[in-house]
């Protein structure tokens, strides 16, 4: 098993890790020899995605308990993303696990290796936190809310009103369970369960918005594909917000880079200004930033 693997987990258990978060990010080119891997704690799931097939599966199991000496990890399992659907194999605990992590004073249900994705992105826990000091008596707007973390978080930081929009009815009802956790009153919370391009008119019902969050897929089969469709969704802007508004929007495609999203707000939403390039959580370091996840905070006219 790789060294610098080893050290990296060996470090990062041998303290309490009571928060979900991003232990390897073998993806961003920076850890010689493990670039078809990445590792997140979900407590207590220990979760390892592979984009090839390991030579050396078979020692995970022995290495995640003789590094374990906290007894924290309660699950291990390995998600094969090489392989079709993404299977996953439980090396520790009996059964895929749904369990809830904490981030900060946030909670969010997760389900590490049911699905490619396990609820909670792990890059965005700076922009939450930025949400939760940046929120007050604003009314928000989270466009491709998937399981809602950006809105819960701009709740706990005073949000008079949240409008989750989601073309994934699951995805929805996922995040309102994420509300519930957080014991937030749901006459904030405004759920729209539809394909965004087929629902402007009941998101402007809910506005005008204070702050508008615009996190898509990179691509959505039959949905959404980020290089064609974000302007779109930018010239609806005006009709959505706020004089002022802040809008938050992503772009995470490595074949776009870091002038994708200021040049297509500049030719569509005039008047609107770029007020900074948000960080990314730091433990998602990348070689070439450029090709990684990309978060830009404007301000409208």
């Amino acid at each position: 098993m790789n060294k610098l693997f080893k050290e990296t987990l060996a470090n990062f258990f041998s303290l309490d890790q009571p928060e979900a978060r991003r232990v390897l990010h073998g993806r961003g080119l920076l850890f010689s020899g493990l670039e078809q891997l990445s590792v997140d704690w979900y407590p207590p799931v220990l979760c390892v995605a592979a984009y090839k097939e390991l030579e050396d599966e078979s020692g995970l199991e022995e290495f995640a308990r003789s590094i374990d000496r906290q007894q924290q990890i309660k699950s291990l399992v390995l998600q094969k993303r090489y392989e079709e659907n993404s299977p996953a194999q439980d090396l520790i605990g009996n059964e895929l696990h749904k369990t809830i992590v904490r981030e900060g004073e946030l909670f969010f249900e997760v389900r590490p290796g049911m699905q490619q994705n396990a609820g909670l992105f792990l890059d965005m826990r700076l922009l939450r936190a930025w949400l939760q000091a940046n929120s007050v008596d604003r009314n928000v707007l989270n466009l491709f809310a998937y399981t809602c973390s950006l809105s819960v978080a701009a709740l706990t930081g005073g949000a008079n009103f949240v409008t989750n929009v989601d073309m994934r009815k699951s995805s929805i009802i996922w995040g309102n369970e994420n509300h519930k956790l957080n014991e937030q009153d749901s006459r904030c919370i405004k759920a729209i369960p539809h394909n965004v391009f087929r629902s402007w008119g009941r998101i402007k019902q809910y506005g005008r918005y204070d702050t508008v969050l615009i996190d898509p897929p990179t691509r959505q089969h039959g949905s959404f594909d980020v290089a064609r469709n974000y302007p779109a969704v930018l010239k609806k802007l005006p009709q959505l917000c706020q004089p002022k508004a802040t809008v938050i929007a992503t772009v995470n495609s490595p074949f776009l880079d870091v002038d994708f999203l200021p040049s297509r707000f500049s030719k569509f939403v005039p008047g609107a200004v770029l007020i900074e390039e948000m960080p990314v959580a730091e433990e998602f370091l990348e070689k070439y930033p450029e090709r990684a996840l990309k978060i830009y905070r404007f301000e409208m006219p």
